[in-house]
């Protein structure tokens, strides 16, 4: 994102959705009907993040799922990138595109607590929010431009 790299660590996909969330988010996708959720994990320079979507029928369980979200995604370890995000303050932030809400958890690798003055935390959280909500926008581009090209019934 904006010529800031950032490594991959683990990924993984669930359609036990409250299984990999923190707090009341489980909750709320469940009751919101969370079909799956599909994580992934980047990290650069001692920030680690962890980037939730989940995936639900339509946009208005979605932004339900946004609105009332409390708790947060489970931080994902492994792949390089060792555990963050436990028992200490990080920062959570939600947000929902189409049928599709996604949650951030963003913390230090090092264990130490998230200030309102640690920019990179704040940065890294930014471009994460922005890489998962342009893939999931050019997803829904190629879906449509597929559907209006398929020949009709």
């Amino acid at each position: 994102m904006s010529g800031r790299e950032y490594k991959k660590g683990a990924t993984s996909s669930t359609t036990n959705c409250a299984s990999v969330t923190t707090g009341a988010l489980g909750g709320v996708l469940k009751r919101n009907g969370c079909g799956r959720v599909i994580r992934a994990t980047y990290v650069k320079d001692g920030v680690a993040i962890t980037v939730g979507v989940a995936v639900f029928s339509t946009e208005a369980e979605a932004l339900k799922a946004k609105n009332q979200a409390a708790g947060g995604i489970a931080p994902l370890a492994g792949a390089g990138v060792g555990d963050f995000c436990r028992a200490t303050v990080c920062l959570r932030r939600a947000n929902s595109i189409g049928r599709y809400a996604y949650f951030t958890q963003a913390g230090f690798t090092d264990g130490r607590k998230v200030t309102k003055a640690d920019k990179p935390i704040f940065q890294a959280s930014d471009d994460v929010n922005s890489f998962a909500f342009n893939q999931i926008y050019a997803r829904g581009r190629a879906q449509a431009s597929a559907a209006a090209g398929a020949p009709g019934e």
